[in-house]
């Protein structure tokens, strides 16, 4: 009878146990680690970049830093290039994506996307001196864009529908500015974030906005991995409190300026 009690003890501090392990999730693994580190691009200001210091700075990086304070962690950037967002957060070097990612159906297969927390208009990005004065004039030119954005896709998906002129793919994006500066090749489509940067920073001669493009706007999310479903459901309450507290709109005000673009999709519950 003893040992039938302890045994009956020692089943329950097991399936305690199991039961407090199968609930945790990456949210406590961030608030117990003290740290959450965060994928962000730093070459596509305003959104990320680093300052005469050498030190992360844009819209992403103080998302991620008001992401950690609420949290009660320390925040820390993990640079990451455009193609190599999802890998990091799905190998573990990250965890949570910050970095102006489009919510597209196909990375939602493999990471979990919440809800929009910026949105984007999309430009065309050319030279003076290249006779290209709107989207409709990229037809028969070469045009590149940086690999695995969503607007790197439309514009391969419309120059194959042309059937010609040619598409070169960059690493980032400061290769595909400068590709467009200097005139490897003719036009490129970017955020209006990126185009007004990249003029205002005076490193790039010659560079114009010819318009807008004809794509939906890009709206972006931040990413966790598919089954940290805590991590995700508390990602998308952030998002929210962030739009109703004024944040969003201050940090809008402070990286872009003007009006902040609406989050939502008219006739959509998002």
């Amino acid at each position: 009878m003893k040992n039938q009690a302890v045994a009956v003890a020692l089943l329950a501090v097991m399936s305690a146990s199991f039961i407090n392990t199968a609930l945790a999730d990456k949210l406590d693994d961030i608030i117990d680690s003290g740290k959450l580190r965060c994928a962000v691009t730093l070459d596509f200001p305003p959104m990320g970049s680093r300052d005469e210091k050498n030190n992360p700075v844009g819209f992403d990086v103080d998302y991620c830093n008001d992401l950690a304070k609420v949290l009660g962690v320390t925040a820390e950037v993990v640079e990451t290039p455009f193609p190599d967002r999802i890998p990091a957060l799905v190998s573990g070097r990250a965890d949570v994506i910050v970095a102006s990612t489009s919510d597209t159906l196909e990375r939602a297969k493999t990471v979990a996307m919440t809800i929009p927390y910026f949105a984007f208009q999309m430009v065309v990005l050319t030279r003076d001196d290249a006779g290209i004065n709107g989207y409709d004039d990229l037809k028969g030119k070469d045009v590149g864009n940086t690999s695995g954005t969503f607007e790197a896709i439309a514009l391969e998906k419309d120059q194959k529908k042309w059937g010609s002129g040619s598409f070169r793919a960059y690493q980032t994006q400061n290769d595909t500015i400068l590709a467009v500066a200097q005139g490897h090749i003719k036009a490129s489509v970017v955020t209006n974030t990126v185009a007004a940067a990249s003029i205002k920073s005076g490193k790039y001669k010659g560079l114009k906005i010819a318009g807008n493009a004809p794509y939906t706007i890009d709206y972006v999310s931040l990413a966790a991995k598919r089954n940290e479903y805590g991590l995700i459901h508390y990602l998308n309450l952030f998002v929210n409190q962030q739009v109703r507290s004024g944040r969003y709109a201050e940090l809008y005000e402070k990286w872009v300026g003007g009006k902040p673009v609406d989050l939502t999709v008219p006739g959509v519950y998002y």
